[in-house]
């Protein structure tokens, strides 16, 4: 089997076209070939006269001879094996589903293990009619939302599974996902996603999986309290909604419980468990048509079927330090409310499969360290999310409808009384307003700036009429909860904190990732 990289692959080319420029280089037949499979595909848009496909593939020719060229390279198919093992005297507990938990109680209940799983909110079923209701009325339910149940927070967004990291482990993530209902263009696409309309299905073929093989999940079910005993975990103090506390004895307990989990952080912080605030960042979404974004990005080639929605990934570090950037882009995608806590006003993007929207949009945010936030102590920037939050809440005029100014005027310094051709897509509504109400100035300042050099590098993105939605506050957990190289709290062993929440992943895959090392750990101790 050999790998086979750079090969190009016109907008509207076939896979025989690539087979027949593997066969060349192989210096064989395309007949010999047995055959092909695509491993990766990216945009190459770098000259906008000239758009087209990068393409690796893995061919299966027996007859081929490792030539000299360094696109060509001995495949090495990937296989993910279970660490071995012996039965755990207690089944072990996974706190949270989302991405971390998720994959930390699949790789649990491969091994045999049986894991129960405790989740605060719902199943993706009825999350989903929560998550609409609160998006049509205005009406939060704090344990059911955008940040808590079946999933995580990833469920209700551009679900991408793009990564910075090169763990090989990731290939075990995506092939889970397809094994689930996810795309299968998710193992070769450069920049993955599985979409907002199918996560549902994908995160509930995982959890039949858990199921299927032993593992119990347990929806509507909130931890407690840690129950320890001799600087060990010995179990885990629960309450499923509407019903008694309850107590399970463990001596494993995998915490993942996302980066919303505010009253966890409390609770784990009041017994003794080492945690520290760490960096994060904040800021607003900034919505753009679509159309603009594509004719940016791919010129002529703008609309073709191939291509799809474009998108975009920016970043400028300013003179005064601080560092802003675009995240979590959604193409045709939507804004969506994302409040986990009441009063408090907070924004996230989401995107269909399809990416089929009028509108783009992004997350704008500012690099804040822990010398920016006012209190003190591990939870300083939790704090610090709740004032922009309340902040935003107030200036929307309650019932969770968002404060939106148009770039504009946002740049000029005066408050938008009206809004221009782009239409906002946050539900339940917006508020034309002033975004320096709610934000602090160096926010404020440092977003006017990256805005002005962002348009440099992508033209017409600080366009007059661009949208700018507040307060984008959940990028990341703004706590670090500590670990040693063995993967447990340093103060309570049997405690292995893991995921976003955590502060030790940063999207889907790394989140789902780190489940899967904590597992690995969990078996191995």
């Amino acid at each position: 089997m050999y790998r086979i990289s750079e090969l190009r692959l016109e907008l509207g080319g076939s896979e025989n076209e690539l087979k027949a420029q593997a066969a060349k280089r192989l210096r064989v037949s395309t007949e010999e070939i047995r055959s092909m499979s695509l491993c990766k595909k990216s945009v190459d848009a770098r000259k906008k006269s000239d758009v087209h496909f990068i393409c690796t593939v893995e061919a299966d020719c027996p007859s081929a001879r490792m030539p000299k060229d360094r696109r060509v390279t001995k495949a090495e198919p990937y296989r993910y094996r279970l660490p071995a093992c012996r039965p755990l005297e207690q089944r072990p507990v996974v706190v949270g589903f989302g991405p971390a938990g998720m994959f930390a109680a699949l790789i649990l209940a491969q091994a045999g293990q049986r894991p129960v799983v405790l989740e605060r909110g719902s199943r993706v079923e009825e999350r989903q009619k929560q998550v609409s209701a609160f998006w049509n009325s205005g009406i939060l339910n704090p344990e059911c939302n955008v940040q808590f149940g079946e999933g995580g927070a990833g469920t209700f967004s551009d679900g991408k599974l793009n990564t910075g990291t090169k763990d090989p482990r990731i290939r075990k993530v995506l092939e889970e996902f397809v094994g689930a209902g996810a795309p299968p263009e998710i193992l070769y696409e450069a920049k993955p996603h599985i979409g907002t309309d199918r996560l549902p299905q994908t995160v509930r073929g995982i959890r039949q999986k858990i199921l299927s093989l032993g593992g119990e999940i347990r929806f509507d079910t909130q931890m407690t309290a840690l129950l320890k005993r001799d600087g060990r975990v010995s179990g885990v103090e629960f309450r499923t909604k509407g019903g008694a506390p309850e107590r399970m004895e463990t001596g494993r307990v995998v915490l993942a419980v996302g980066h919303s989990a505010r009253d966890t952080f409390e609770e784990l912080l009041a017994a003794g468990v080492p945690m520290e605030p760490k960096p994060f960042a904040v800021g607003a979404r900034i919505e753009h048509p679509q159309s603009l974004i594509d004719s940016a990005q791919y010129g002529a080639a703008a609309g073709h079927p191939a291509l799809g929605a474009a998108d975009y990934k920016l970043a400028v570090h300013l003179e005064n330090g601080r560092g802003v950037y675009t995240f979590c882009m959604c193409p045709g995608g939507q804004v969506v409310a994302a409040a986990s806590e009441g009063g408090r006003l907070v924004t996230n993007g989401m995107s269909r499969f399809a990416r089929d929207g009028q509108n783009a949009n992004a997350a704008l945010l500012v690099g804040v360290t822990p010398a920016d936030f006012e209190g003190e102590g591990p939870l300083a920037g939790v704090q610090f999310q709740r004032m922009l939050e309340e902040a935003a809440f107030r200036l929307g005029g309650g019932e969770y409808r968002a404060p939106v100014q148009r770039v504009e005027d946002f740049l000029e310094r005066r408050a938008s009384s009206r809004l221009g051709d782009i239409v906002p897509t946050c539900r339940p509504g917006v508020t034309p307003c002033s975004l320096d109400s709610c934000l602090p100035p160096f926010l404020a300042d440092s977003m006017r700036e990256g805005i002005r050099r962002m348009d440099a590098l992508l033209h017409g993105f600080a366009m007059p009429d661009a949208v700018l939605t507040a307060v984008e506050s959940r990028s990341s957990s703004p706590v670090r909860i500590l670990r040693g190289d063995d993967g447990q709290s340093p103060v309570l062993s049997g405690l292995y904190p893991c995921g976003e929440g955590a502060g030790y992943a940063g999207g889907i895959v790394s989140a789902a990732v780190d489940g899967i090392r904590c597992a690995e750990r969990v078996l191995g101790g």
